[in-house]
């Protein structure tokens, strides 16, 4: 006998998966730093550099920093 699968029983596409949570206050300062501190300490915004921390955390493209 053959037993057919109904569309319920397929699993959900990553699509369909739900978002990340948003990152801590934390998270985003930590990486903020780490931009400040890859261009030695010195130029560019803080500001900019946290946006940038948010969006790409949110986003999910960072790596581990090596320290």
């Amino acid at each position: 006998m053959v037993t057919e699968r109904s569309e319920s029983a397929i699993a959900p596409s990553s699509a369909a998966a739900a978002p990340a949570p948003d990152p801590t206050f934390d998270e985003i300062a930590l990486l903020a730093y780490s931009y400040w501190e890859s261009r030695g300490y010195q130029g560019g915004s803080s500001e900019e550099d946290w946006l940038r921390a948010e969006q790409d955390l949110r986003a999910g493209l960072t790596m581990s920093v090596a320290h």
